[in-house]
């Protein structure tokens, strides 16, 4: 991020390892948007010793597009007059908030590819997928999104994370070790923000796709992703009594608050304090040498494998 605002005056942090620039008023100083592409992707690799991929466009939408096309350590550009012959061909689950049901419900109406959504009726579309929703996702596939690059993000009320899985999960011992994942997820980018959660809440959808939600408010707020891993366990004991094997488990944090705005309390818990100190020495590791190169042991001899047949979205709740 830091050398991203080296050279652009406004950076949008996208997610923990993903951001925009607007680089609009720059072209003077870099006239070629390829270029400076390469330059900085380049002095990323040398500096940090790990591989970017950029994607170039005229919005954001278009350039998260490009940025998820052939890995890894590219560049590839996504403007309007390239959207026919680059992002039509795509299939349509390909198209950025396109989920897994949605994409079924589009391919069962005969809608297969990003170009066959971009040409079909916006009227069918929502009355297919909700008027809000369907007008989105018409509006991507054509290329079009007027959301600004903002450089200070607004204050989130809620962090949340999700993951459908590619398969059942009929355990309460794999979906545990999910859990953990999650909260280890979701916890990491609570404390780069330096905020606690007050509330936990564990969110799940069976394979018949019906969801369901519960929540635990805590009597002190946390960062702590111990701790937030035992209440979700807790939580996801008491809403999946009958087994019915899960399509997806979410964790999410709410009540937020800023960590200047938590009294500290004279006698404080040596446990949660080594907890602490143990999230942040990892939190560290990852930010240095990447989010791969440290795991906690529960997560290890998963039959499911997790990471490699689970295909994660993670998403930062503004209310």
């Amino acid at each position: 991020m830091d050398i991203c605002r080296h050279y652009s005056p406004v950076v949008e942090k996208f997610s923990i390892d993903e951001c925009f620039l607007d680089m609009t008023g720059t072209q003077n100083l870099y006239p070629d948007p390829v270029k400076i592409a390469y330059i900085i992707k380049n002095e990323i690799n040398k500096k940090l010793g790990f591989t970017v991929n950029i994607g170039i466009s005229c919005n954001k939408l278009l350039a998260k597009m490009a940025s998820d096309f052939e890995k890894p350590d590219k560049i590839h550009t996504l403007f309007p007059e390239e959207i026919k012959t680059k992002l039509w061909p795509l299939p349509v689950r390909d198209l950025f908030l396109v989920g897994r049901a949605t994409a079924e419900k589009l391919e069962h109406s005969g809608i297969h590819t990003i170009g066959e959504l971009a040409i079909a009726n916006l009227n069918s579309i929502q009355t297919l997928l909700g008027k809000k929703p369907g007008q989105q996702l018409y509006e991507y596939a054509n290329g079009i999104d007027l959301s600004p690059v903002l450089p200070e993000p607004e204050q989130a009320k809620g962090y949340s994370v999700s993951t459908t899985l590619a398969q059942d999960v009929i355990s309460i011992e794999d979906a545990n070790k999910i859990l953990l994942e999650l909260a280890d997820s979701v916890t990491t980018r609570i404390r780069t923000d330096h905020v606690r959660c007050y509330c936990i809440s564990v969110n799940i959808r069976n394979n018949k796709f019906q969801n369901r939600s519960h929540q635990r408010k805590l009597d002190e707020a946390t960062d702590i992703t111990k701790e937030v891993y035992e209440v979700s366990k807790e939580l996801l004991a008491e809403l999946w009594k009958n087994r019915t094997p899960l399509r997806l488990i979410g964790i999410s944090l709410m009540q937020i608050v800023h960590e200047n705005e938590i009294q500290m309390s004279l006698f404080q818990d040596k446990n949660k304090e080594r907890a602490r100190k143990l999230d942040h020495a990892m939190d560290d590791i990852r930010s240095r040498y990447g989010l791969d190169k440290v795991k906690r042991g529960s997560t290890f001899q998963n039959p499911l494998e997790i990471g490699k047949k689970y295909r994660a979205q993670f998403e930062t709740k503004k209310e």
